[in-house]
């Protein structure tokens, strides 16, 4: 069967990292004939670093990547449409799609508990059914992305990262937010740690908040700039692989909106997660649920939830990043034994194509 997935890149990387991982193992994994159609190509591109911006098509790692854009002209419909995230599909492709088209809305993950209710329901569109989708943190939602060498590399990395820990070795930070977070916050704490940090930020919209704190503003990726025992390496732009590895190599990963918060949780390392802004303080209700799930059982809970809260709010104590670092490596044994339970799940890809089959079946 030939599967579409659309993606529209409303800010930043988030919807785009999602669908280009989603899409690149549908096809390695699962052999499936696939178009991603993306709307935004020059965004695309930094994930894709092969990706031609003027080419209307071409394929990379055996998928063909569309340009989607007002005026496109659609031939055919697939079989299996993937509607990332509530794009909403051109009414010119919906007009191609037949009654027995398998059309899937993939919705933004949460983990709240409303959302296993809601998971594989559906809604008419005229002759068409529309599936929602909710990827989520049990068995009775969507689950999560998750390739099948993640649980490998996963111990692999903590295997090797417990057997070099000691007393004088630095403490390895990564650290990608969005710019209201309170960074400056964060690395004055790191300053007047007595053992040395390396903190690695790859290329992003935070860059501003970095030079802001050295006083610098004449900073330029590959420098180091240090304060204290706090030195802070600026990175290039990462593709998903090298971001992915960056997060498993650190002690503790600050991540943001849902790429890299779950690329955070298959480290297995300890992580402070920022959700993307909305109204209505949508993102307070989110960030809630997934620290009521993900921590319901540790003993410190209370310590990590103050400290992803405080992150949110956009100002944190001197005395709530130290108590966190003071139970790192309590958080960080708990946070390993979540991820390896998690990654006991089916995943995201698995599930849309067990559930896409299941509709073909029962269409017959």
């Amino acid at each position: 069967m030939r599967w579409d997935i659309f993606c529209k890149i409303v800010d930043n990387f988030g919807d785009i990292g999602v669908c280009w991982r989603l899409a690149k193992q549908l096809q390695a994994e699962h052999h499936v004939n696939i178009c991603l159609w993306v709307d935004d190509l020059s965004v695309a591109q930094k994930l894709i670093p092969d990706l031609n911006i003027a080419a209307q098509t071409q394929v990379i790692n055996h998928i063909t990547i569309c340009a989607w854009h007002e005026h496109t002209t659609f031939n055919q419909a697939a079989d299996v449409v993937i509607e990332g995230f509530s794009c909403t599909l051109p009414a010119a492709y919906i007009s191609l799609m037949r009654s027995d088209t398998v059309w899937i809305n993939l919705e933004y993950l949460s983990a709240e508990p409303w959302v296993a209710g809601f998971h594989a329901g559906s809604g008419k569109h005229a002759e068409l059914t529309r599936h929602f989708f909710f990827p989520g943190f049990t068995e009775a939602t969507g689950g999560l992305i998750r390739e099948a060498d993640t649980t490998h590399a996963m111990r692999h990395f903590n295997a090797n990262s417990n057997d070099n820990q000691n007393e004088d070795s630095s403490l390895k930070i990564s650290l990608f937010a969005y710019p209201h977070a309170p960074i400056a916050d964060l690395l004055e704490v790191l300053t007047h740690r007595t053992q040395a940090i390396d903190c690695y930020v790859p290329t992003s919209n935070i860059f501003n908040k970095i030079a802001d704190f050295f006083g610098n503003q004449n900073i330029h990726i590959g420098d180091t700039l240090t304060r204290g025992n706090l030195h802070v390496h600026l990175l290039p732009f990462l593709s998903q692989d090298d971001y992915d590895q960056l997060l498993r190599s650190c002690d503790l990963n600050f991540v943001r909106g849902e790429d890299s918060w779950i690329r955070a949780i298959w480290a297995g390392k300890p992580f402070i997660w920022l959700p993307y802004w909305q109204t209505e303080n949508t993102h307070t209700t989110k960030l809630n649920a997934f620290l009521a799930l993900f921590y319901a059982n540790f003993n410190q809970k209370q310590v990590v939830c103050e400290a992803h809260q405080y992150w949110l709010s956009g100002h944190v104590p001197q005395q709530v990043w130290q108590r966190y670092l003071h139970h790192l490596p309590a958080i960080s044994t708990f946070t390993l034994q979540q991820a390896k339970q998690l990654a006991t799940h089916t995943d995201l890809a698995t599930k849309l194509v067990i559930f896409s089959e299941k509709i073909v079946r029962n269409q017959v």
